[in-house]
């Protein structure tokens, strides 16, 4: 084992050092300018298509490629992360998303456009990972909550400025400029990354496995891919089943590689070299925690993904407007977040978890019963209500579950974690917008206009989604806060 070099004081003291503060609010910055990325494509889908003289289910490969790329490359973030240095990864991964960010910008056509998606997804992917395994390893236990609270505020704020972002530029500059003004942002977190970053915690001569590398990817890409494919299996033209062949396809060999990843990484752990070590699944609180987590993200990601269909489809706004009514509940979800840190490092995560799951459920259930004829603030309130929620849930919840982790397992806790989030926001996506398509051309066939078409649709998809979200209340009693983070001192550092 190595020690890198810069590195800060013994983790758990009473204040952060200085340079771990400094690498932290650099990760927070490369991370917000990678999920704002992320979010200002959806809605340029329909642009893009046109521009480039594509249809639409060859445009969807712009945001499926992306996903897909995301869910091959954080399974390794767990061998990335303790093999090599932390400004090793940040560099490598902010250098690899400017570059595709750059070849984005300059292309001229669908292929070159695709590969810069790709590119920019590997920088992307590494980078909450490497965020969230850096904060708990240089964050004292009893500050967690407060800085897992950034984190949150990071997540929720770029998606809520992102949609809007796109409207406006997509409007007015068009979508070149998507790129053109994420591009600057990432090349200044690069010099700053390149003049600041420094070394923390250590590295460990982590094993690679070449087989595992292949079955993680074939299993969570398969399972990303075909999720996807049925988000996009409606129409009337006989793309729609073939869709659905091709998502049950995917799905089913995701599995099946799934299985032999499982299998193979068991078989490593008896040699104590496994490339994702599965014994997080040790700790009752971290598997608890993620089973929310990824409920919680099914729940979220569908919805954030079916809302504005509704509101365009089914109550007829436009896409800037629809971005607004999104607006108030993110920018109240990021600016909450390390509120509700300060309260989890104060109060445990029972006293967050709790309400803000049921908010959660409350406002998916109201969901349930909108219409074409639901005032437009009202959508506004409930989406405020159910951003509430989303924030007195995240904190507590990565808190509680990496914090349940032993320290060597940190970086893979975090794979894991981020993984199963990825892979449970394209099944809720799938799952929701599968759904409302049905309905709204089963509607359109029937003679039935869109927005007639698509309110029944829209209401049965918030109502599966809301029962599923039942699922986090009743485990959010269970949920209790690692022992190492109800002392200022905890034991570790009283060894040192």
């Amino acid at each position: 084992m190595t020690t890198d070099t810069g590195s800060m004081r013994a983790v758990g003291r009473d204040e952060i050092d200085p340079a771990g503060m400094r690498v932290i609010w650099l990760l927070l910055v490369a991370a917000f300018v990678a999920i704002l990325n992320e979010t200002t494509m959806a809605i340029a889908i329909p642009e893009l298509n046109i521009a480039l003289g594509i249809p639409p289910e060859q445009g969807q490969w712009l945001t499926s490629a992306f996903m897909l790329t995301m869910a091959v490359v954080i399974p390794t973030t767990g061998f990335i992360v303790q093999r090599f240095t932390t400004r090793q990864v940040f560099l490598a991964a902010i250098i690899t998303f400017a570059l595709g960010t750059l070849l984005c910008l300059v292309s001229h056509g669908f292929l070159l456009l695709l590969l810069g998606r790709i590119v920019q997804a590997a920088g992307t992917g590494i980078m909450l990972p490497l965020l969230m395994t850096t904060m708990m390893n240089v964050v004292p236990p009893h500050s967690r909550g407060r800085m897992m609270g950034r984190v949150g505020l990071v997540i929720s704020l770029a998606p809520a400025i992102g949609p809007t972002m796109s409207g406006i530029v997509l409007d007015n500059l068009g979508w070149r400029w998507l790129f053109g003004i994420v591009l600057p942002i990432a090349l200044i977190a690069m010099g700053l990354g390149a003049k600041w970053m420094t070394n923390l915690g250590e590295t460990t001569r982590a094993p690679f496995d070449a087989i595992s590398v292949p079955l993680s990817a074939l299993a969570f890409g398969g399972l990303v891919f075909g999720l996807s494919q049925f988000g996009g299996a409606h129409g009337g033209d006989g793309t729609g089943a073939s869709a659905t062949v091709l998502g049950w396809s995917f799905v089913a060999g995701g599995l099946v590689f799934l299985g032999l990843f499982v299998w193979r990484q068991l078989a490593l752990q008896r040699r104590d070299a496994p490339f994702l070590d599965l014994r997080v699944f040790g700790s009752r609180n971290y598997v608890l925690s993620v089973i929310i987590m990824a409920v919680v993200a099914l729940s979220m990601f569908g919805t954030f993904a079916l809302l504005p269909l509704f509101l365009q489809t089914v109550a007829g706004l436009t896409a800037a407007q629809s971005g607004m009514v999104l607006l108030p509940g993110s920018l109240l979800m990021g600016l909450l977040g390390p509120v509700m840190g300060r309260i989890y490092d104060a109060q445990g995560p029972r006293v967050l978890l709790i309400p803000g799951t049921i908010m959660i459920v409350t406002a998916m259930f109201v969901y349930s019963r909108v219409g074409a004829d639901t005032p437009v603030w009202m959508l506004v309130v409930v989406q405020s209500i159910m951003s509430l929620g989303l924030a007195a849930s995240f904190t507590p919840l990565f808190s509680a579950s990496l914090g349940s982790l032993q320290r060597h397992l940190y970086s893979h806790g975090s794979a894991v974690l981020n993984t199963l989030q990825q892979v449970a926001g394209a099944a809720g996506t799938a799952i929701l917008v599968a759904i409302y398509s049905a309905a709204l051309h089963s509607g359109e066939a029937a003679g039935l206009t869109p927005a007639d078409a698509g309110g029944p649709g829209a209401r049965a998809a918030f109502l599966l989604a809301a029962c599923i979200a039942i699922v986090p209340v009743v485990l959010a009693f269970l949920i209790r806060k690692p022992e190492d983070q109800d002392e200022a001192e905890p034991q570790e550092s009283a060894a040192h």
